[in-house]
Parts: structure tokens; C-alpha cells; sequence
């Protein structure tokens, strides 16, 4: 069955934007452009806009012409970029919770003493806030890696990539204080020690108490920041 006339404008614009040839954020040609160009009328090409606002792909505005809202997905790099250090606490939040709660129905002898060794790297690094990232990011992986859970492993490696985020580096120096890096190390030996019991609740109850920590750390330094 043939396109009618909008819908096939709708569709050659939506090939287009999918296809890259029009970016997020760029104004379509003009209605009277495009009905030269299809050899349409613009009610016609109007129906062929409204159509494509229908899924999202656009939006238009009064005076100023149809931009494209589609975005492709983005890279690696773009989401580290995108993505703040609280925006970065919240996703954990909602993750290593369940990470703890699964590493304690999941974690081998050979997970429970890489999370001995990482937790011995992480009290040997106190004094050294750049170091005790390092250690706190390979504690964390390996709490993902202890869940048996390969898509849990892959989610968290993502997680750290945004974590070495120059926004994250910036915000190490307010947060990582000698005080902190020890009471953080109190909330991981809980963790820790949560697991080895087996206990569940124990588990993801501490996790999400260094969690809400981490939170109320990142939230005060960007305050202190403001004033």
C-alpha cells in the first residue's frame, strides 16, 4: 500500500532524523521549503510535522520554526559527561543495596576474600584520598562480581566509569577528609561483615546507610561550594 502525501514526508523526515542527517536540537527546513521540495502543500507538510510531533521526534514552536527532540543514544562518554555526582549517588543508591542483599545469597570463598583484600586496601588508604577511590571503586566491583550476576557485573563497571569522571575528581578533595574515609570504612567493614553472616537485611541496611552518607558528603560540598 502506497504512502499518502504527509505520510510519506513523515516518513522521509523520520529516516532522516533517525539517520543522523538532522541532529537533536536543529531546526527542520521551513514549511515552505520542504513543500517546494516534496512539491506538496504545507497543509500538507504541516500534517507531515504534526505527525512526527505525535512521536516525539520534534517539536514545534510558534515563530521559530520544527526542531528535532530525538536523540540518539549516547556514548559511554557522553553519559559520564551528562550525569552529576549526585545524580551519580542516586543511581547508586538505588543499586548497591540489592548488590549487598544478592552478594549474600551468591558470594563464593574466593569473593569473600577479594572483599577481604579490597577491604584491607581501602583502611590502607586513608590518608591518601586519590588511592582510596581507587580502592573504594574496586570494593564495589567487587561486592557486583560477588552477586554471580554477569548483568549486574557489566551495570556496575558503568557505574565506575562515571565515577573517574573529572566531576567526580573535582568533588574528591571536599568529600574524601580523613574523617570521612574512616567512618566510610566502618560502613564497608559492615557491609563486609553483613555478608560473611549471610544476613541479608544486615547487608543492604548498611549499604544503604554508607549510601545516605555518601548523599548528605556530596550535597554539603556543593553548598560549601555556593557560598
Amino acid at each position: 500500500m502506497s504512502l499518502t502525501g504527509a505520510d510519506h514526508i513523515a516518513q522521509e523526515l523520520k529516516d532522516a532524523i533517525l539517520g543522523g542527517v538532522y541532529g537533536a536540537g536543529q531546526r527542520l527546513p521551513a514549511e515552505r521549503h520542504l513543500a517546494a521540495h516534496y512539491n506538496a502543500s504545507r497543509s500538507t507538510v504541516r500534517e507531515a510535522l504534526r505527525r512526527l510531533e505525535e512521536q516525539q521526534l520534534v517539536e514545534r514552536r510558534i515563530g521559530s520554526g520544527t526542531f528535532v527532540t530525538y536523540r540518539s543514544e549516547v556514548s559511554d562518554e557522553e553519559i559520564a559527561e551528562l550525569t552529576s555526582p549526585l545524580e551519580l549517588i542516586e543511581v547508586r543508591s538505588a543499586v548497591e543495596p540489592q548488590i549487598a542483599r544478592l552478594a549474600v545469597l551468591h558470594a563464593t570463598g574466593r569473593d569473600l576474600e577479594r572483599l577481604r583484600a579490597a577491604l584491607a586496601a581501602l583502611k590502607a588508604s586513608e590518608d591518601d584520598p586519590v588511592a582510596y577511590a581507587a580502592a573504594d571503586e574496586q570494593f564495589h566491583l567487587a561486592l557486583a562480581n560477588a552477586t554471580g550476576n554477569v548483568l549486574m557485573s557489566w551495570l556496575y563497571r558503568r557505574i565506575s566509569e562515571v565515577r573517574q569522571h573529572a566531576q567526580w575528581a573535582a568533588m574528591r578533595a571536599k568529600v574524601l577528609n580523613p574523617e570521612n574515609m574512616r567512618l566510610y570504612n566502618e560502613q564497608h567493614e559492615a557491609v563486609f561483615e553483613a555478608i560473611c553472616r549471610r544476613d541479608a537485611n544486615a547487608a543492604a541496611a548498611a549499604m544503604r546507610a554508607q549510601m545516605d552518607k555518601a548523599r548528605a558528603d556530596l550535597v554539603g560540598a556543593q553548598s560549601d561550594g555556593h557560598r
